[in-house]
């Protein structure tokens, strides 16, 4: 089966370019036994450049569809394709291994939800290499003062360190995309110094970007911080300028002020 019709609902952009598909698999550049998971392989173009690398190659493919495909020019990755949803998928359910590398050409209408899965599962995942929607990529790789700066830049960079690697044109794919697309890199921070509450650390991100252009002392109003907290100089700042270590002094700020949360 040489053909397949790409779904809009699963958001299906085929990659066609061997060389970028050798650029996106050589970024990985892991040990030949190192565990791999390859997220929707689709029709295996990087799957053919994995498996001549990798003797640990995993695959999470959604599209039943696809399978009979996969299985029948990947016969040695057989029982390691998983037909599941990767946003539904339990790291503990099948590896107990922690190093673990993640690579795909990523759906753009999930592609956010991919990386907060990540973030998530970070004690799990070791590195990433991965395509997202140019805009995405970008994101998750801006610095603090940057208009674009927000969530996903924060929640990423906690965790690992990020590059932007290159960009890649629509015509690469079939059918083509709208926009342009962008691989990233992320590598596990070899230490991960988050001294305070994890939960409510996220929470205090998510909602002062909810409200990006207010200072953080009106964002996060519901937090019902002590008025002798918020005469700290940080809350005279927007969350687009605050780093992620700033937000984790703010966390251990709002929890030792015994804030409370409605």
């Amino acid at each position: 089966m040489d053909f397949f019709n790409p779904k809009k609902t699963l958001g299906q952009h085929f990659l066609k370019d061997s060389k970028i598909a050798d650029k996106i698999v050589n970024s990985l550049n892991r040990n030949k036994k190192d565990l791999i998971i390859e997220i929707g392989p689709g029709r295996g173009i990087l799957t053919q450049k994995l498996v001549e690398k990798y003797s640990n190659l995993y695959l999470i493919e959604i599209d039943k569809d696809l399978l009979p495909h996969l299985k029948s020019k990947f016969p040695k990755l057989e029982k390691k394709i998983f037909n599941i949803d990767f946003l539904k998928f339990t790291f503990d359910d099948f590896f107990k291994k922690k190093n673990i590398s993640i690579i795909g050409n990523f759906p753009y209408n999930i592609s956010s939800q991919i990386i907060f899965k990540i973030i998530d599962n970070n004690d799990h995942i070791d590195c990433l290499v991965g395509m997202f929607q140019k805009e995405v990529a970008k994101r998750i790789c801006e610095k603090p003062g940057s208009k674009t700066y927000g969530i996903i830049s924060v929640l990423t960079q906690l965790y690992f360190d990020v590059k932007y690697l290159f960009t890649v044109s629509p015509e690469v794919f079939t059918p083509k995309p709208k926009v342009f697309s962008g691989v990233i890199y992320l590598k596990k921070k070899k230490k991960i110094l988050i001294n305070c509450n994890k939960k409510l650390l996220h929470k205090i991100i998510k909602t002062s970007f909810q409200q990006r252009r207010k200072t953080l002392r009106n964002s996060l109003k519901s937090f019902k911080i002590p008025k002798s907290i918020t005469e700290d100089s940080i809350f005279d700042l927007r969350p687009e300028k605050i780093s992620g270590e700033d937000f984790i002094a703010l966390t251990e700020l709002i929890e030792n002020g015994k804030a409370t949360c409605e």
